[in-house]
């Protein structure tokens, strides 16, 4: 139920076994060149040891400035360094040939013995999940804590950790100073929860000054390069949070699952959905993408597109929205949201579990 990335070395027979978690929550890289093959969990310690191809991979930089900066599995922005798929095992011979197995890919499909659930109904089933969920996410040796956003999904965990009679629960929110009137903040919901709650609470306002001044250090936390400003609000939380505690809970993934994003509406009622998933997602089109890059680093095809159209047309999923939902949940969740959390918390040893990547709440959801 967890979340690892691992490789076993054989001695006697020299198979060496890699795998990786349901929602690639672990990172797993590598660089195979020749008779040779490093593994690490970030791409810049595979370049520590140097011989490593490090030109650009055209494809991946389709997809960094045109997926939203998410580079799916196998490729990174370097040519000489991929990375393992979410819920795969691989197996390499000693002679460097290798298998996968994906072991985990749920259908997003009605199930004809759900047919007579009521809205009710679902709505125990999946806090009946969710309360499993967040009950195998508290088992550490040291206290659990939660980063408390305010919104519904961190409000939640919060809430089913008090019902479990967590006591002293600590809970952590940060906020940034107000930019061009908007409120840096959401500090009035984080208060409400923690008050009802009555958790051991945590507030950082980050002066704009401190945000310029941990960014270098920020880019140096990231596994490959990532584009979003959440990623110096995690490393922040997250220098804070490390004071008190070495483990937390996270609301990370509720939007890919339970279609918390405002591009799940339109896809509804399409009757293309490639074509309006770029629409809704994509960053700019591969024509656009011409007069922002020079020929040389254009990639031959319309990269992203063709990815996120084999995906989206594979079996296994009944409608358009279904389709979105187990390309976020399974592509995009794993290459940005989940990636940017565990590189900023673990830049300071924190540990960030999440409840609502539990692959059993999934199915459900699914």
């Amino acid at each position: 139920h967890g979340m690892f990335a691992f490789a076993i070395v054989e001695r006697d027979t020299g198979i060496v076994t890699m795998a990786r978690d349901r929602f690639g929550i672990k990172p797993l890289y590598y660089a195979q060149n020749g008779r040779r093959l490093r593994f690490a969990s970030s791409l810049p310690a595979l370049l520590a040891a140097g011989d490593v191809d490090t030109s650009i991979d055209r494809a991946a930089l389709h997809n960094y400035m045109s997926f939203h900066a998410v580079v799916p599995p196998p490729r990174t922005i370097l040519a000489g360094v991929r990375k393992l798929p979410p819920a795969t095992v691989r197996r390499y011979a000693p002679d460097g040939t290798f298998t996968d197995k994906t072991y985990w890919a749920p259908p997003y499909e009605r199930r004809a013995e759900d047919n007579g659930l009521s809205a009710n109904d679902w709505r125990d089933r999946v806090l009946d999940a969710l309360r499993t969920a967040v009950r195998r996410r508290m088992v550490a040796d040291v206290p659990v804590g939660v980063l408390l956003s305010g919104g519904v999904d961190s409000s939640v965990i919060v809430g089913l950790l008090a019902e479990e009679g967590q006591k002293d629960l600590m809970t952590f929110s940060i906020g940034f100073e107000e930019a061009n009137g908007e409120k840096g903040d959401e500090f009035v919901y984080s208060d409400l929860i923690a008050k009802r709650f009555s958790t051991d609470h945590h507030k950082s306002i980050v002066p704009s000054s401190d945000l310029m001044g941990a960014l270098p250090a920020t880019i140096h936390a990231m596994s490959e390069p990532m584009v979003s400003y959440d990623n110096i609000g995690f490393y922040l939380l997250s220098r804070e949070v490390s004071k008190y505690i070495k483990v937390v809970q996270s609301g990370q993934g509720a939007d890919e699952v339970f279609a918390g994003y405002h591009w799940y509406p339109p896809l509804a009622e399409t009757n293309d959905v490639v074509g309006d998933y770029a629409n809704v997602f994509f960053d700019r089109s591969h024509a656009k993408m011409k007069l922002h890059l020079s020929d040389e680093w254009i990639a031959e095809t319309d990269a992203s597109r063709d990815l996120v159209a084999a995906h989206l047309l594979m079996e296994g999923a009944a409608t358009p929205v279904d389709r979105a939902l187990r390309l976020d949940s399974q592509v995009m969740l794993v290459d940005d949201p989940v990636k940017r959390v565990d590189n900023m918390t673990m830049a300071w040893g924190l540990e960030a579990r999440v409840p609502f990547l539990d692959h059993e709440l999934v199915e459900l959801a699914a």
